[in-house]
């Protein structure tokens, strides 16, 4: 048994550096070094700050060892540091960032050769510290992936495209009142902040069967809904003028139609794709335009986890079973939104289409801490986010890893982000 824990988390380490190297590697070292939005991090500055991580955590921590470059922790602390100043850093250059990640991963796989995976070391059971790293890791991939959808120029990644809709997937979906489950106990790679299972009484309500659509976005635009306040929270209307807001993050107004810049290629807008790149703000004014609400974080998790024939909470819509390419659309294996219904096998067992991958979706929650919550292992993980001016986003997107990606995981972000790869689904009450 421990010999196929260290041969998972071997070959989980393996897969995540190839994403890394196909993210950093697709572009000069001119690139790499360019701040392309002061949102984002030079992606040098990623590749060296995954890197110190596995040092702090898995060579340091978790082996002991002596520290491979102490001297730059401070440059690659994402707390000490705002976005928009990195490049002013003396960081390392794309050869000396790609050596360091090297020489830190050859040390990381001889500690995890002779780490014994003890349950009272809560660091090391059931490798907890080296899937925390592939989650991290993954986690930066996403926002490097970000990053690449924000990059001017030519196109430097390709993927095929998504599968077609398999069948159609319209309407609302009643989820039937009562108590379930709520995070978890059980899942040995589980954060701290989807910790601890807890119990909750949610009353009878209605969400959508799947994400809205852009061409169900469209009709907001189309009669006015950037231009009308009664759709809009004060603070978002106040947001919505400030910031310009007239659709979502890189369309593009054409006499022939919308059109979408993607990773550096210009295409129509696809009307059966979720939408993608809205603030939280946005999806609230189009929620309250459709006469309904965004969802609560626990009325989500209800519709994608719990089970109606058993009442007990699974790990994924469709079962406990890992997120294979039939389920959902996960990992960078596409550049785009799937088309709504192009994953039936991925739907929960009262017809919820599309739950986990394609968009994050945004909740109307703020990121708070579960009963009984303790930070794990470090406070900075959450604990220091929480009563924040955050929204929580559910679910994944399609530039999430399986690794990074369940049921139960939370993300979180300030309600006027969109450059993230953020989408929604509707909900109402139960009259």
């Amino acid at each position: 048994m421990t010999q196929d824990l260290r041969l998972t988390i071997a070959a989980e380490l393996e897969r995540t550096r190839a994403r890394t190297a196909l993210l950093t590697d697709a572009v000069d070292d001119t690139d790499l070094i360019r701040q392309h939005s002061p949102l984002m991090s030079p992606l040098v500055w990623d590749l060296a700050h995954v890197g110190n991580q596995e040092e702090l955590w898995l060579v340091r921590d978790v082996g002991g060892r002596d520290p491979v470059r102490q001297d730059i922790d401070e440059l690659y602390d994402a707390f000490k540091h705002a976005r928009r100043d990195r490049p002013a850093l003396p960081l390392l250059d794309p050869g000396q960032a790609r050596a360091y990640v090297a020489q830190v991963r050859q040390k990381a796989l001889d500690v995890l050769d002779r780490v014994r995976f003890e349950p009272d070391r809560r660091l090391v059971d059931n490798g907890f510290a080296f899937g925390m790293i592939v989650q991290h890791e993954q986690q930066h991939d996403e926002t490097m992936l970000s990053t690449h959808q924000l990059r001017a120029g030519s196109p430097v990644l390709t993927a095929p495209a998504p599968p077609p809709s398999a069948a159609p997937v319209t309407g609302e979906v009643l989820i039937p009142g009562g108590r379930f489950v709520m995070g978890t106990d059980t899942d040995p790679w589980a954060l701290d902040n989807e910790r601890p299972a807890h119990t909750v009484d949610v009353p009878a309500f209605r969400i959508d069967a799947a994400p809205v659509t852009n061409a169900q976005y469209l009709a907001f635009i189309d009669a006015g809904g950037y231009d009308d306040p009664r759709w809009w929270s004060p603070r978002g209307w106040e947001h919505r003028n400030n910031a310009g807001l007239q659709a979502p993050l890189h369309w593009i107004r054409d006499p022939g139609g919308w059109l979408y810049r993607r990773f550096g290629r210009v295409e129509p807008v696809r009307g059966d794709e979720p939408v993608v790149h809205v603030c939280w703000f946005e999806a609230e004014a189009y929620a309250a335009w459709a006469g309904k609400r965004l969802p609560t974080e626990a009325e989500w998790e209800k519709a994608a986890r719990w089970d109606p024939a058993t009442g007990r909470s699974r790990r994924f819509p469709w079962g406990d079973d890992p997120p294979g390419p039939e389920h959902a659309n996960l990992g960078q294996r596409h550049l785009a939104p799937a088309p709504v219904g192009a994953y039936p096998g991925g739907a929960s067992p009262l017809g919820v289409h599309q739950l986990i991958g394609d968009v994050w979706e945004w909740v109307s929650s703020g990121f708070e801490a579960y009963p009984g919550f303790a930070a794990f292992p470090y406070r900075e993980y959450s604990e220091v986010f929480f009563g924040g001016d955050y929204r929580v986003l559910r679910g994944g997107s399609f530039g999430t890893d399986r690794a990074a990606c369940r049921g139960t995981f939370r993300n979180w972000d300030h309600p006027i982000r969109r450059q993230i790869f953020s989408g929604f689904r509707c909900a109402k009450d139960v009259a």
